[in-house]
């Protein structure tokens, strides 16, 4: 029976620290997680858990641990807002992906993302055609910042009283300089169709494509890899 009870002593003494920790803490640590805020999360819960565990743990080590965490997280946060240089290290930097409708590959590698990815970043923002995005920018906790070209801004037709068309679902045809074979049969096309597509824009070669997206009745998307600057 001691047992039990010193594990729920111990139980509820943790809940209670870690719950103190959080709200000074603040908000931020939930709703804008970055990695640093990640790590520091988990290693809070196994402090506790495993102390909850290790019958040789007290209570007053549980709360020495916590309140140690915690003090560090809390100087690592003062030093963030008082010295922004150390921002970059810590809390790491927001990474323009799209710039003026133009995909930039290498900002999308040193974000460990591909264009599948970056769609479905795009696609939680609402727009669902990267050919609607003027900018995108990779915040530090991951989510995607969207800003739309003027002509996919709002206000939207129904606001305006305009009658518009149902949308379309745009179709991926070339990831990566790699056609989407699937893709093409699915929307009953073939190689030879994407080949003068790509023509029609002066490109030869699918290698030459970091991205294509086809849109019933509209004219292929086409995005190149863009060449390094000697």
């Amino acid at each position: 029976m001691n047992h039990y009870l010193s594990i729920a002593v111990e139980l509820a003494s943790g809940f209670v620290f870690l719950f103190i920790m959080t709200k000074l803490q603040g908000k931020t640590q939930f709703s804008q997680i970055t990695p640093f805020d990640f790590i520091s999360a988990i290693i809070l819960g196994e402090l506790v858990g495993n102390a909850i565990y290790d019958h040789e743990v007290k209570v007053g080590e549980i709360a020495f641990a916590v309140t140690l965490w915690g003090v560090l997280v809390y100087v690592t946060e003062t030093v963030t807002q008082k010295f922004i240089s150390s921002r970059k290290l810590l809390e790491g930097e927001p990474n323009i992906v799209i710039r003026k409708g133009k995909i930039k590959f290498e900002a999308l590698k040193k974000a460990k993302l591909d264009i599948n990815q970056l769609q479905s970043l795009v696609r939680q923002q609402g727009y669902f055609s990267l050919r609607e995005v003027e900018y995108a920018i990779i915040e530090t906790n991951g989510m995607v910042s969207v800003l739309p070209k003027a002509d996919y801004d709002t206000p939207k037709n129904s606001e305006l009283k305009i009658k518009a068309d149902n949308p379309n679902l745009p179709v991926n045809m070339i990831l990566d300089g790699e056609v989407v074979s699937k893709n093409l049969k699915e929307a009953g096309l073939d190689e030879q169709w994407l080949k003068n597509e790509l023509e029609k824009q002066k490109i030869h070669h699918f290698e030459d494509v970091l991205f294509a997206e086809w849109m019933e009745n509209e004219p292929l998307y086409v995005l190149k890899y863009e060449k390094k600057a000697n």
